[in-house]
């Protein structure tokens, strides 16, 4: 028989999942799994649970809720020789991960795609000693999105609250960054850098144009630096999906980036407090296998071939 743990956030999705979870427990048992939950308590508790269930040998865990969870998660597997397969049901108000993936936003669709779907390894980024599957990014601008009202941020999602941070704070300033990544080296003013494994981050899903994702390399967006108004206009290039022809618009493909500032720059992981510069981000290339609908393998399954 093959195990399946549920890790999920009990107040994600307005406590939805929770009544929901005894007809997922029923359609995951009739499907050949024993399968168990695990209801978190406090931030890292996903993590931990997430480690204990790799100890103990189950075959899949099921994330449940959003990018937050679903990264503390991910903490909890990635150091593992042997990892479960991952399952996502995206429950938070920020599914970026998930949507990008094409995982159906219902709970039963979603379900059905652990069960029926296809297993596709992805790659995931480390930054330091800590792990992301989505994004890492960092400049003054990204700080924003620590002084604001949460509720602002969730409704808004991480990338684009950025944008709404010129208007909050509209003394934002450049910062001189130094950015090597595999055998080349930027240097200059900043005012914001993106390392990112995915095509969806904060709602757009033109950002990273032709987005791999099992080819073990970031897509790596450097903007320099622009007025608050010129930042504003390649934000919205970002979203019909033009700014990478900005002059002040940097675009490559890295699998080894080291970031590093005399100044005290915030670094932003998957949208929550990544800690401080120096960093180090290198990409493991497939090293998570993660349950998708047969539409997103189909497309991607040939990206890191």
């Amino acid at each position: 028989m093959k195990t399946a743990r549920i890790i999920y956030n009990p107040t994600s999705g307005r406590e939805t999942f929770k009544n929901e979870l005894p007809d997922v427990l029923i359609q995951l048992e009739r499907s050949g799994y024993i399968a168990s939950a695990h209801a978190t308590t406090r931030a890292g508790d996903a993590t931990e649970a997430a480690r204990a269930a790799c100890d103990l040998g189950f075959d899949l865990i099921i994330a449940v809720g959003g990018d937050g969870t679903v990264s503390e998660v991910l903490n909890g597997i990635a150091d593992f020789e042997a990892r479960p397969h991952l399952g996502i049901i995206p429950m938070g108000t920020v599914n970026d991960f998930a949507s990008a993936l094409y995982i159906p936003s219902d709970i039963k669709s979603a379900v059905e795609t652990i069960i029926n779907g296809r297993t596709m390894f992805v790659d995931i980024g480390q930054m330091n000693n800590k792990y992301f599957m989505n994004i890492a990014g960092g400049g003054k601008i990204t700080e924003v999105s620590y002084e604001a009202p949460s509720k602002l941020k969730a409704i808004l999602g991480p990338l684009a609250y950025y944008i709404k941070g010129i208007e909050i704070l509209p003394q934002i300033t450049s910062t001189n960054i130094r950015i090597e990544y595999d055998e080349n080296v930027f240097e200059g003013e900043v005012m914001l850098f993106l390392i990112g494994l995915t095509n969806s981050i904060g709602g757009f899903d033109k950002l990273v144009p032709n987005a791999k994702f099992n080819d073990g390399k970031f897509s790596l967006l450097i903007v320099e630096d622009v007025s608050l108004v010129e930042l504003a206009r390649i934000m919205t290039m970002a979203a019909r999906g033009e700014h990478l022809n900005h002059e002040k618009v940097h675009y490559a493909k890295a699998r080894d980036i080291r970031v590093s500032s005399y100044d005290e720059v915030q670094l932003n992981l998957d949208g929550e407090f990544g800690g401080l510069l120096p960093a180090r981000f290198v990409n493991h290339q497939q090293h998570i296998a993660i349950r998708v609908p047969d539409e997103f393998y189909e497309e991607h399954m040939h990206d890191g071939m």
